[in-house]
């Protein structure tokens, strides 16, 4: 696309940063660090709440397995298994509003409003009878769940720069480690409360379901829609903040659904690449979420420990996030990082596999190593929300792989099937070959991001930084701006 074209399209998607920097174009003595942990204090805790309840809300059905609701419901069969999956069939299934609704309405507000809604949906659970009530509340919950992602990917780009929003999606991305340590603790607590009116896994849902709608009615009142709108910062600030972001060059909000950025997005080939690394990854997610407590459990430890003994696989989850955030943030290469973290996940599930039963400790290590795999889901989040431009791209592909996502958690589950009990080895078999392939596309993708690049410079020539700062704020998609160069 020529420049003459860009500018065309430029007076047509004017982000609503444009109206505002253009009667403010003085941010006199704001200090870019300090604003920064301003922003952190302000935004960070509730993006990081939301995530460790969604993780938590999730889990819980890992846990409420080894605690009697099989035997309280009485499931048979692969019941169980579907439960899990349909409930990421519901979120992939709700992807689809969400890429209007995140056009249309306020990321923050969309967000808070669901996580009220799900809060409810979770506490539901503790009402299920049978199979039937169990899986329309998981249903409820997946669809409802389905919005956390892309809603914060949207959230963190309005703030930070492509290089700062690494260890922000870390830190938010950090509570699912921190919910499955909590998730343990929180089955070992209830497996020890006896004689009450309900089952110590029904009160458990209750209990979290009640905590998160409260969550979700703070969040909604209290994330502001977009940093113009945050009643914390100064005009100076905003100001600050927006010229700040405006070199990410992906824009900050628009209500404008664009129908040619979905098309786009849809003939992109970086995206599909990015879909496809998503689904392997997320098998191994699938299998971490529904079943980790039950291979556990496996070797003959009760409920209660089998819970304790599942918490090490937050340390480990919460160790490579934070190693990739601020890895990729020092030295950027998130295709490196992305990679490093599948080797512990093969590691895992071939100790997994091959290790005989009866080598218990062995086995165990093994479990741990494959929640490494989790730390790659925060480096797509991060990587989709750099490389796509255009407000509605950007939304729709945030949603994409938010759907993609909840593929592989459908695959997870469903490795696990009853014939193969206790062992389930197909399932780790196919854990160990998901991750092996994933490392195999993230470096394709690597490839097609220098080659893009490349081609850009010479085709192009260098970057014009003039042209640049007349374009930053058109809501151009990383395809027609011609002065965009990917991140990897």
């Amino acid at each position: 696309m020529d420049q003459s074209n860009q500018a065309l399209k430029a007076a047509h998607r004017r982000d609503d940063a444009v109206d505002y920097l253009e009667t403010h174009t003085e941010c006199v003595g704001v200090d870019l660090n300090a604003l920064r942990r301003k922003i952190d204090r302000r935004v960070l805790p509730c993006m990081f709440c939301c995530y460790v309840l969604q993780f938590l809300d999730k889990v819980m059905l890992n846990y409420a397995a080894i605690m009697g609701l099989k035997k309280d419901l009485k499931l048979t069969g692969d019941e169980f298994s579907n439960t899990a999956t349909w409930f990421f069939i519901a979120y992939l299934i709700a992807e689809v509003p969400n890429v209007y609704c995140l056009q249309k309405f306020p990321a923050a507000k969309w967000l808070g409003g669901n996580v009220f809604f799900w809060g409810i949906a979770a506490a539901a659970s503790a009402g299920a009878h049978d199979y039937q009530t169990l899986l329309v509340a998981r249903v409820f919950l997946g669809a409802f769940e389905a919005t956390v992602g892309p809603s914060l990917m949207l959230l963190s780009s309005q703030y930070y720069t492509r290089s700062e929003q690494a260890p922000r999606f870390t830190f938010w991305y950090m509570g699912m480690g921190i919910a499955q340590i909590l998730g343990g603790i929180i089955s070992f607590a209830f497996q020890h409360v006896h004689n009450a009116a309900l089952d110590g896994w029904r009160i458990m849902f209750l209990m979290l379901g009640l905590i998160t709608s409260v969550v979700g009615a703070l969040t909604f009142f209290f994330i502001p829609d977009t940093p113009l709108k945050a009643s914390w910062l100064t005009d100076d600030e905003k100001t600050a903040l927006l010229q700040h972001v405006s070199h990410n060059q992906t824009g900050l909000w628009s209500s404008t659904l664009n129908l040619e950025q979905i098309w786009e997005a849809v003939m992109d080939m970086q995206l599909w690449l990015l879909v496809i690394t998503t689904i392997l990854i997320s098998v191994s997610s699938g299998v971490v979420t529904t079943y980790s407590a039950t291979l556990i459990a496996g070797f003959g430890f009760s409920g209660a420990i089998s819970a304790l003994l599942n918490t090490p696989s937050g340390i480990v989850s919460i160790f490579f996030t934070l190693l990739v955030g601020f890895g990729i943030r020092r030295t950027s290469n998130r295709w490196a990082w992305n990679v490093l973290c599948t080797i512990p996940g093969i590691v895992g599930a071939a100790m997994m596999s091959f290790i005989p039963k009866s080598n218990k400790a062995g086995v165990l290590i093994g479990v741990y190593l494959v929640n490494a795999i989790v730390a790659t889901l925060p480096i797509m989040y991060q990587w989709t929300m750099a490389n796509c431009a255009g407000h509605t791209k950007r939304a729709f592909a945030s949603a994409l792989i938010a759907g993609s996502f909840s593929v592989g958690n459908i695959i997870g589950p469903q490795t696990f099937q009853a014939r193969d009990a206790p062992g389930y080895r197909p399932a780790k078999i196919i854990v160990l070959a998901t991750q092996a392939a994933a490392a195999a596309v993230t470096v394709v993708l690597y490839l097609y991001y220098r080659w893009a690049n490349r081609y850009r410079d010479q085709k192009q020539g260098p970057v014009n930084e003039a042209l640049i700062d007349e374009i930053k704020w058109a809501g151009l998609t990383d395809k027609e701006n011609t002065c965009f160069r990917y991140a990897y």
